[in-house]
């Protein structure tokens, strides 16, 4: 599975007209960047009200190398895929999940993290341990790509209920007042606020419900641009500074090379 999308998320369809995605951003000199956030750590507001994150320190560089200037531009996530396609923004760059749904409305970069759909839970609930002990329980989840993922998973016709947030602090919040019994999210995005809010949560480390990817998103017809900021990922991860942003944020390298 993991080797199909490999190969396929970084082709282009082409366009019947002329390509010139790359040098639109290079005559309006920014590339603007639509995200959620609230999506810690990949792109989220500090105490400062300022956006920052892995991905906004990834986006920084690439737009630097690229000679522009990266303008951050929060959106309704559940409409993301239309902001991209009307113009609205040039990039979805947020921890974007891979998926065959999206790969038909827009392309994708090169897989930049791999990241699983984990599940969360108190650390006091010793009745969660596994995938199978989700039956019968009240279940919170991102509305998204984590709420397809689990929706397409046998697991979710067990469940007592699934509540669907629209931002994954929420869902926490309702598992910290025991109004739900567990939280399906990614990976990074609940190691980080577990660690950060020194909450007692733990990760159900064994029993993940998908092994994803994530990528940057561009219209159908952005071929040129997506090349560009592949191939600038690349030079960042053979110079080193994919991994020190990485290391910044997670205290490891985890970017794929």
């Amino acid at each position: 599975m993991a080797t199909i999308i490999l190969i396929s998320v970084g082709c282009s369809e082409k366009s019947s007209g002329e390509d010139n995605s790359l040098q639109k951003i290079k005559d309006a000199g920014k590339l603007v960047l639509g995200l959620d956030d609230t999506f810690a750590p990949m792109g989220f507001r500090d105490g400062s009200g300022e956006i920052v994150g892995f991905d906004i320190d990834l986006a920084k560089e690439v737009a630097s190398r690229m000679g522009v200037e990266l303008e951050i531009k929060p959106i309704d996530w559940s409409s993301s895929i239309l902001s991209l396609n009307k113009g609205d923004i040039d990039v979805l760059w947020n921890g974007v999940t891979i998926n065959e749904s999206r790969k038909e409305q827009i392309n994708f970069s090169k897989p930049y993290l791999n990241n699983r759909l984990i599940i969360v839970k108190p650390k006091d609930r010793n009745d969660i341990n596994s995938k199978e002990d989700l039956a019968g329980k009240v279940l919170g989840v991102q509305v998204g790509s984590n709420d397809e993922a689990l929706q397409s998973d046998p697991i979710s016709k067990k469940a007592k209920e699934i509540r669907k947030y629209d931002v994954n602090v929420n869902a926490f919040l309702d598992l910290m007042a025991k109004r739900i019994d567990a939280v399906i999210i990614d990976e990074v995005a609940a190691q980080y606020y577990i660690s950060e809010e020194k909450v007692d949560f733990v990760v159900v480390e064994n029993s993940p419900l998908t092994e994803e990817f994530y990528g940057i998103g561009f219209r159908k017809t952005d071929s040129q641009l997506l090349s560009e900021v592949d191939r600038i990922l690349d030079e960042m991860k053979a110079d080193g500074k994919a991994s020190e942003i990485s290391q910044k944020w997670f205290a490891k390298d985890i970017v794929l090379k």
